[in-house]
């Protein structure tokens, strides 16, 4: 009787260490395991009144919602300003829009913009870019590829943004938003980056070899 207690009790042990080590090693594949910014496609709901849609920035969780009064239409990861060149926080409205932008100033003029939505003043805007966790911009507001392009439908010249630390959603659908990384993307060849093929690729939803 006390052999196979024992025995039992060596086996409940034996199994309790490989599901503990099954579960470390399957967790830490899930925590290291990166997810870029062209894998990321947004669930949208359609507006019933466009005039009522609405842009929400959280600088703090850097996530983005497109509102229609209460109800959330799109939420998505984006990459907001440097601790020395914040995106600013306030109430502003969309001031243009432009689908096919690049960039002017050096250094990286003509650079691509893409699904550019300007605010508070020339030079600032919400555009397509690489998107990393952490505030990395000059200011403006980075967005996946296949967010730009939808934010981009949903909004018009004169909706409404709201740009502060948080807004409601953080913990709740923004919580539930992947984190997006693409530090470890290379750097398309500038030559593709500036030119026209780069905004037919992304017409389709791609960009270059990725």
């Amino acid at each position: 009787m006390v052999g196979c207690i024992s025995v039992s009790y060596f086996q409940l042990i034996l199994v309790g260490i490989i599901v503990f080590f099954q579960f470390l090693l399957t967790g830490c594949e899930t925590v290291s395991r990166k997810v870029t910014s062209l894998e990321f496609h947004p669930v949208v709901d359609r507006p019933k009144d466009l005039k009522k849609v609405e842009m929400k920035l959280s600088t703090g969780a850097q996530k983005l919602y497109i509102v229609e009064e209460d109800r959330v239409l799109l939420a998505t990861p984006v990459t907001v300003g440097k601790p020395n060149s914040p995106t600013p926080h306030g109430k502003f409205i969309v001031r243009n829009k432009e689908k096919y932008r690049r960039r002017i100033s050096e250094p990286g003029a003509g650079y691509p913009l893409a699904y550019w939505i300007e605010f508070y003043k020339p030079g600032y805007g919400f555009h397509w870019g690489f998107v990393k966790p952490y505030p990395s911009t000059m200011g403006c507001v980075r967005m996946p590829l296949h967010s730009a392009r939808k934010v981009f439908e949903l909004v018009r010249v004169g909706t409404p943004i709201s740009i502060a630390k948080e807004q409601p959603w953080d913990k709740t659908i923004g919580q539930k938003l992947p984190i997006l990384d693409d530090s470890d993307l290379p750097d398309p060849p500038l030559s593709y980056m500036l030119s026209q093929q780069v905004f037919l690729d992304m017409e389709k939803g791609k960009l270059w070899n990725f």
